[in-house]
């Protein structure tokens, strides 16, 4: 795998991986003499431009080294370019769903349907293949979605094949692995408990690890493997209460780690302080930087009141894979949010040699099966994630006070909220039509792809008021809005729960929105999602009846106006607003 900064660089590893087949990550610049015993090379997808200067690219020689190639996305544009073909600048971009046609039943394609829906997130396209290129496929928008030279082994498409939305993905990769490659399913993935203990023991070197937790199934997982490597009288465990916690969250987070760990467990009440350096502020990166330091900072005031800093000790966390990614945590990728545990404070961790991760190569769904394996509980695996900068992230905030724009396809919120679009972090504006049907969905990847200071849709259910009303109002995190977010949020984990629905989705967050009228100043953001890994989502409709009876009961809330549904998919939105 070459990296070229794509968001899903690691989730196609991961992808060969599943198949049977090892995959290792390289800079995309490795020199070619270094790659002439691998079977295949896979060229990801990445945020910028074949002709930005300083963008990524991968040593031509590769080409010519009788090795299969396939380029995915950036990877195609890159093959094409550096091969004499053309890369044009797209005047309509391609972001989520769209309609593949194959019409060149090559080695690649062997097997797969002639029209199907892939995953799309570009705005640049080829727009002339090198010479003895085929093009072997296209969609609406891109005439050269798939080009290849079958007789040289040289593939690229624009789609994302790794990404569970693209319809038959595991085909592709299949036909590339296996029938143009050559490799072997010779790759065992249940041999990885045991090399993730040895690995931790390795890192330990005699230590003691101090974990942080969450009570989320990343830091869970991550400290009973500790356990399990090291034993109780190694590790130790905080669960630092924010305020910015779900109703219960402490409750059960001291419930389940007690019983794990005993005595090695403490809660550390930190409300007050992340409170008052929160106050006032309104961007999203700001606040997480802001919170992934003053965790650092209670961190080191922990550890510092007992003997935790005389070199014993050091830090474990639950890190998993996407927080590196989106963090900007390859060579060539974009910063697209910044997580709580990839802040400076944690850097210097690293760079002390202070920090054990056992789970940051991992997707979310890899570290459930392994949680499995070391015998967790369902209960315990099986919870949705949570961010941790918790509800910080989902009561969004403005400086300024704005009414509602209208345009020919609705009404532009005056609220920002974070995107990925091109592989690139965006912070636009949210679109808002005026009545929910699940038909509504079909159209907001199109919308977005339309409108380009937009990066999602929503759509209102019940409002106390139009949205021509609708104004955002100056606000920031304060105890206020704080207790009204949660109020919703246990509202919605509640009807989730006794309905069902929560077993048919991976995430549900639940967004206050600065947006209303006098006395109803903010609104809810309904965002159940489906996803295995975090890394792309489809927005889910509920059924009808469960919608009614959330919306009405959220509509009783104090100081809520309305309520609307995100049918935004990621890309070109993230799952969380922030």
């Amino acid at each position: 795998m070459l990296d070229a900064g794509g968001q899903y660089c690691h989730l196609i590893a991961r992808r060969v991986r599943e198949l049977g087949v090892y995959a290792e990550v390289q800079p995309s610049e490795v020199a070619a003499s270094l790659l002439e015993d691998r079977r295949g090379i896979i060229i990801s997808g990445g945020p910028a431009s074949v002709y930005e200067p300083g963008s990524p690219t991968v040593d031509p020689e590769i080409f010519s080294l009788g090795v299969p190639v396939l380029g995915i996305c950036y990877g195609l544009q890159l093959m094409a370019h550096l091969s004499g073909g053309k890369v044009t600048k797209g005047t309509k971009g391609e972001y989520g769903l769209a309609q593949l046609k194959v019409t060149e039943h090559d080695r690649l394609f062997e097997g797969f349907q002639a029209v199907s829906e892939v995953w799309m997130s570009h705005r640049d396209r080829v727009g002339e293949v090198p010479e003895d290129f085929l093009v072997t496929a296209t969609t609406d928008t891109c005439p050269i979605a798939a080009m290849a030279n079958d007789w040289r082994k040289l593939y690229g498409i624009q789609f994302h094949p790794e990404v569970v939305h693209t319809q038959g993905g595991k085909i592709i990769l299949g036909n590339f692995l296996f029938g143009i490659a050559g490799c072997e399913q010779d790759w065992q993935p249940d041999r990885q408990i045991e090399e993730i203990e040895d690995e931790i023991r390795r890192t330990a070197r005699g230590r003691n690890v101090f974990f942080f937790a969450s009570g989320g199934v990343d830091s869970t997982v991550a400290f009973s493997l500790c356990l399990q490597a090291l034993g109780k009288d190694r590790v130790h465990a905080a669960y630092v209460d924010t305020g910015l916690m779900r109703e219960g969250e402490t409750e059960f987070v001291r419930e389940v780690f007690t019983k794990m760990a005993g005595d090695s467990f403490e809660v550390v009440d930190a409300k007050d302080a992340f409170l008052s350096k929160l106050a006032g502020v309104v961007e999203p990166e700001a606040k997480r930087k802001i919170i992934g330091e003053e965790f650092v900072a209670v961190q080191e005031r922990i550890l510092e009141s007992g003997h935790f800093l005389n070199g014993s000790w050091i830090l474990g966390q639950g890190t998993i894979y996407p927080d590196t990614i989106e963090s900007g945590g390859s060579a060539k990728s974009e910063v697209i949010k910044t997580h709580h545990n990839r802040v400076e404070g944690i850097q210097r961790l690293i760079e002390s040699g202070r920090l054990i991760e056992p789970l940051a190569q991992f997707y979310k769904d890899e570290v459930r099966e392994v949680g499995r394996a070391i015998g967790l509980s369902d209960e315990l695996l099986d919870r949705h994630p949570f961010p941790g900068p918790g509800l910080a992230i989902r009561c969004l905030c403005t400086a300024e006070a704005e009414q509602a724009r209208q345009i020919e396809s609705g009404y532009v919120l005056p609220v920002l909220s974070v995107g990925v679009q091109g592989d690139s972090r965006t912070y636009r504006s949210t679109l808002a039509l005026e009545n929910y049907s699940e038909a509504a969905f079909a159209t907001a990847t199109e919308l977005i792809n339309q409108l380009g200071d937009v990066n999602r849709v929503v759509a209102l259910v019940q409002s106390a008021a139009p949205l021509a009303e609708l104004r955002s109002h100056v606000s920031a995190i304060d105890e206020e809005r704080l207790s009204r977010l949660r109020q919703c949020d246990s509202i919605v984990r509640r009807l989730s729960v006794s309905s069902g629905f929560e077993e048919k989705i991976w995430q549900f967050p639940v967004v206050l929105l600065p947006c209303g009228v006098e006395g109803k100043p903010d609104s809810i953001v309904l965002r159940p999602i489906d996803s295995v890994d975090g890394m792309t989502a489809r927005a889910v409709p509920m059924p009808a009846a469960l919608l009614r009876q959330m919306t009405d009961e959220l509509s009783l809330v104090q100081g809520i106006c309305g309520v609307f549904y995100d049918l935004t998919n990621k890309p070109p939105a993230t799952i969380e607003w922030e």
